[in-house]
């Protein structure tokens, strides 16, 4: 897996970041962030067409929005990658 580093929140304490990475191999976006409480990860679900609660295996994560020009470079990255 080749991961690229696209950017950390730059409001960052450097303890608690949430962080973006691109992995244009598996066209992924990886995203670090803050666990949501357990009233927001209830909310969620109800609102989530999907069956049941959110599995072990996958998270819901709180990324903040100043960090949206980072997701879009990540999102231009494994784009970019589909193209070669």
């Amino acid at each position: 897996m080749a991961v690229e580093f696209i950017g950390i929140d730059p409001d960052t304490d450097r303890d608690h970041c949430p962080t973006v990475w691109a992995d244009a191999e598996a066209q992924e976006i990886l995203l670090q962030g803050w666990k949501p409480s357990t009233e927001t990860q209830a909310e969620c679900e109800a609102s989530s067409p999907a069956n049941g609660s959110v599995p072990d295996s996958e998270a819901i994560v709180r990324i903040p929005a100043r960090m949206i020009p980072m997701i879009r470079e990540a999102c231009d990255a494994v784009e970019r990658a589909q193209l070669r």
